[in-house]
């Protein structure tokens, strides 16, 4: 089996910004990006069936390796943002997202990158491809027969 290449699968999603997430200038503090990727992350998996809670049905768990962020605009309280999320395809044992988060107006506020790796609950790092999870890309369409 071999990997499409550039395959690409997004959702949209909404948060609004909560009072708590920002700093006494009323903007949202930087960390909560990485919390509103995660929001984004949740339900691009809830819609796409690849949740934590299917991952953990099939005993594994996916861990973030790596994260970075890139701000552009803030955000404010009472705001509701828009988060585009995509998973990028890739032929490793890993899962690749992309961000993408908008302010009301439609204008790019912060972008992002997640990585996580497949592990099994209770052992280690798997360096292959999990079968549940070949199984969802080929649902989805990622990977040519």
């Amino acid at each position: 089996m071999r990997s499409k290449t550039n395959k690409e699968i997004t959702y949209i999603s909404e948060i609004r910004v909560r009072f708590v997430e920002t700093d006494p200038l009323g903007i949202v503090w930087h960390g909560n990006y990485i919390q509103y990727f995660e929001d984004g992350r949740e339900a691009f998996g809830r819609h796409h069936g690849i949740s934590y809670l299917d991952q953990k049905d099939h005993n594994f768990s996916t861990p973030i390796v790596k994260s970075s962020s890139e701000h552009k605009l803030p955000l404010r309280y009472g705001d509701v943002a828009t988060v585009k999320t995509t998973y990028v395809d890739s032929k490793a044992a890993k899962m690749v997202f992309r961000y993408e988060i908008f302010n009301p107006e439609d204008q790019l506020v912060c972008t992002g990158e997640t990585i996580q790796v497949f592990v099994e609950l209770g052992g280690e790092m798997s360096l292959t491809i999990p079968d549940f999870f070949l199984d969802w890309k080929r649902k989805v369409g990622l990977l040519d027969e």
